[in-house]
């Protein structure tokens, strides 16, 4: 069980939206999956589910694979060679997905529109679309920011204002490559709290990290790639804590706290 963070003076994300309360309920399958680029073969037969509440790190050296699965898993990459797989709710609607990349690209607009034009390109109407942007402004901080210049805010609030977009179009899963990555300490706090938020909030999570220390933070399972493979997908307190992980993992673990 992971461990809630304490929510940060100004980051208002206590309230949440409405996600469906199906807890467990698949959202996206691999089944087989591949993914090569020329020759070069970046994921090899990975077969996966992510499931409505998952809390998942994805950890692995340079090249494992973690970008190449989180663009799979994502709709941005098709694989080469097995296949993905989109589970309907009871409803019949398709999980919606959001990607939050380690630099978030942002169109030289205000904090704002860059809101309000995510919310259109989501087919979000337009009469709902300025407040669930100040809504979504108000849960990160930065609601007094709203007509200041996008791409003038410091690298942790547009981080937070990455995160404000993917919340604001009320994905049922977020991806989430080295979120934190390009961070000062104060910054990374401020980001691992609204992720930590976001997952108690009912959004599935899956984040790719160097930072072991963050996946036991915020994961409730870790799945490591190894060459492209999928070596081990665990509960994080077994991955963390058992004997008899396959040798690649023990060896990264090794590597990344010198102490076990």
């Amino acid at each position: 069980m992971t461990a809630r963070l304490p929510v940060l003076p100004g980051l208002a994300v206590d309230a949440a939206p409405s996600w469906p309360a199906d807890g467990g309920a698949p959202l996206i399958g691999l089944h087989q999956a591949s993914v090569h680029f020329g020759s070069h073969a970046a994921l090899r037969q990975v077969t996966l589910q992510i499931h409505r509440g998952d809390r998942i790190a994805l950890v692995g050296a340079n090249g494992s694979g973690k970008t190449t699965l989180l663009r799979l898993l994502n709709g941005l990459l098709a694989p080469s060679h097995g296949r993905r797989e989109l589970f309907a709710a009871a409803d019949g609607r398709s999980p919606v997905v959001a990607m939050l990349f380690q630099r978030p690209f942002l169109l030289n607009f205000s904090v704002q529109r860059n809101l309000l034009l995510a919310l259109w390109l989501a087919g979000v109407p337009a009469a709902e679309r300025r407040e669930r942007a100040l809504d979504a402004l108000q849960r990160v901080g930065l609601q007094a920011l709203a007509a200041r210049p996008a791409r003038s805010l410091s690298g942790g609030q547009q981080q937070r204002l990455a995160l404000a977009r993917a919340w604001a179009v009320r994905p049922d899963i977020l991806f989430l490559d080295e979120p934190t990555a390009s961070l000062d300490p104060s910054a990374k706090r401020e980001v691992e709290t609204l992720i930590d938020e976001f997952g108690h909030a009912g959004m599935a999570l899956v984040m790719s990290t160097h930072n072991l220390g963050q996946a036991k933070r915020l994961a409730g399972r870790v799945l490591f790639l190894d060459a492209g493979r999928l070596a081990a997908d665990l509960p994080a307190d077994d991955f963390f804590h058992r004997a008899d992980l396959p040798a690649e993992a023990l060896q990264f673990l090794k590597g990344e706290l010198p102490w076990t």
